[in-house]
């Protein structure tokens, strides 16, 4: 056994891919879902399905505690299905909420259960203006207005708990989403990453690689991916196949 897993986030786009990949790697999994009814799912792709909500901190630190994982993964988001435009500020608040006072609360979890590494799910699109490509030192757009600036600033404070909490905390910076579970069949926009090479990261991250951010998309000039393939031994080409 490659140790324990608790991923929070285990049902959505990431986390169905993840498990599996996890699993295949002898990790024992526990897989925190709001739903009840995907539970069935979660235990299917071989994880221990917990339900829980990450606002509920007294509950979410009792699931991580009992479970005593090794490691956390932050796969938590909530947005419509295709990215709905008409649905997108209400979601664009709602995510970013889950990215602080979610963070937050699965933060204080992780340190509760004396967790020693903890990666999150950030993205590689929250960069300010500037020079082409990104790199991870780049400024976030923190002072944009709109929905812009209201993702930037959840995405900078998920990314600041978890880099100055009391264990190893990586960020994984996500481009654009598409493939299997995402609402996109190809790459769409700038800076794209396949599904299966976003869990691959987050795989690779749980068995190595140093503490801290790390780009994870296709090189397409819009961000630089260069760390992730050196530090990680990440791949944007990495496919699991179907389902």
């Amino acid at each position: 056994m490659a140790g324990k897993v608790f991923v929070a986030g285990a049902s959505g786009a990431v986390g169905r891919r993840l498990v599996p990949m996890l699993v295949a790697q002898v990790w024992q999994v526990v897989g925190l879902t709001r739903h009840k009814e995907k539970c069935a799912e979660l235990a299917a792709l071989g994880a221990e399905p917990v339900v829980g909500d990450v606002f509920d901190a007294a509950c979410l630190e009792e699931a991580v505690t009992h479970a005593r994982p090794d490691i956390v993964i932050h796969q938590l988001t909530d947005l419509p299905p295709g990215l709905d435009p008409a649905e997108m500020e209400e979601a664009t608040a709602r995510n970013a909420r889950i990215r602080d006072e979610g963070t937050c609360n699965l933060v204080a979890a992780a340190t509760a259960g004396h967790v020693q590494r903890f990666i999150a799910q950030s993205v590689a699109f929250a960069y300010a203006d500037g020079p082409l490509p990104h790199r991870e030192g780049d400024a976030l757009a923190i002072e944009a207005s709109g929905r812009v600036g209201i993702s930037a600033h959840g995405v900078a404070s998920l990314e600041r708990q978890v880099l100055t909490a009391p264990f190893e905390g990586v960020i994984l910076r996500y481009g654009r989403l598409y493939g299997p579970g995402t609402g996109f069949a190809k790459a769409a926009g700038a800076a794209p990453v396949h599904v299966d090479a976003a869990a691959y990261a987050a795989l690779l991250a749980a068995k190595s690689g140093k503490a801290g951010v790390y780009n994870i998309a296709e090189d397409d000039g819009a961000v630089l991916s260069e760390k992730a393939r050196y530090d990680l031994g990440w791949s944007a080409d990495w496919r699991m196949g179907e389902p």
